[in-house]
């Protein structure tokens, strides 16, 4: 079960600092926002709002509200808006909605080394990991995708925080309520055609299916923490032997590494594929060789395994 948890623990965990957050007007970003002004007003903080451009006049609303609530409060902000960003893109991710992550991140990096940031805050709370950790068991996740989101993370150089991952949605609202302070709602997350929003919809109506999820969520990065510890590390060549008799799981984690050092896109190395490594080093019969993502090119020759440039 969830266990119940006060703002102000939460809050007390964060490092001291300057941080950019994260506050694009629904109720969750000001919660985050409103919190950390009166819960550590000894952080420093820059808002941060990206208008994705997709929703006509809602999303210059949403810019407007938060300039206004930036100004109000006389906190430094940078807004900015898609279409600025996302030339500044190196790959562009073909799902939008990774697309529109890459380009909120991409944002959030240029803030924080312009200003000289320690990092960012983002407003993620428990029916957003429940949700997550769903959406992940329906395409198959293995067990580190179902850790679900960290409460504290880096991408790449980008150091994130969570402060609110123990807190739920109706709580944050009755904080911004008993404050008297208002936010803004998204049509699109009433739209029946995203897959997030039915979820929402069906653990909205069972809450116990969200604290059993959260349970998952806590049990399996736990788990992740000890493969990671645990599972052998290969130099660039080695004997295919030493993965034989091993757990799937610790070897497919051995091979993950493997893999990323060698060049392969993490996000690319799902657990079907770092089963198929493991199989291709174990078994002399699955071939000389096989490509894996990033074009990564795997020989197995004699006995030893290592890629062929």
């Amino acid at each position: 079960m969830l266990m119940q948890k006060r703002f102000e623990d939460s809050l007390g965990e964060m490092a001291e600092g300057q941080y950019a957050i994260g506050v694009w007007g629904g109720a969750d970003s000001v919660g985050l926002l409103r919190l950390v002004m009166e819960l550590r007003p000894d952080l420093g903080v820059r808002v941060v709002h990206l208008n994705h451009e997709l929703r006509g006049q809602e999303s210059e609303g949403d810019e407007k509200f938060v300039r206004e609530l930036a100004e109000r409060y006389r906190l430094p902000f940078t807004i900015a808006r898609r279409s600025e960003i996302e030339p500044m893109l190196g790959k562009r991710p073909a799902n939008k909605s990774a697309l529109y992550r890459a380009i909120r991140f991409e944002l959030f990096r240029r803030v924080v080394a312009e200003h000289g940031l320690h990092g960012v805050m983002l407003a993620h709370q428990a029916d957003d990991q429940a949700e997550t950790v769903l959406h992940r068991l329906l395409r198959g996740s293995g067990a580190a995708g179902l850790g679900g989101i960290a409460k504290e993370s880096r991408q790449g150089m980008l150091r994130v925080v969570r402060p609110l991952l123990e807190h739920g949605g109706a709580e944050i609202r009755g904080y911004l309520k008993s404050i008297g302070q208002d936010w803004r709602e998204d049509s699109s997350n009433q739209s029946g055609k995203y897959l997030r929003n039915r979820l929402r919809l069906v653990l909205g109506a069972s809450p116990e299916v969200s604290a059993a999820l959260i349970d998952v969520a806590n049990t399996m990065r736990g788990m992740k923490r000890w493969v990671g510890e645990i599972a052998p590390v290969l130099a660039e060549r080695f004997a295919a032997v030493e993965l034989e008799g091993w757990p799937m799981l610790l070897a497919m984690e051995s091979g993950k590494k493997w893999l990323i050092a060698r060049g392969a896109p993490a996000g690319e190395l799902r657990p079907k594929v770092l089963k198929r490594f493991v199989e291709f080093v174990t078994d002399a019969a699955a071939g000389a060789t096989q490509e894996f993502p990033g074009k990564i090119h795997v020989k197995r020759r004699r006995g030893w395994i290592e890629v062929r440039w």
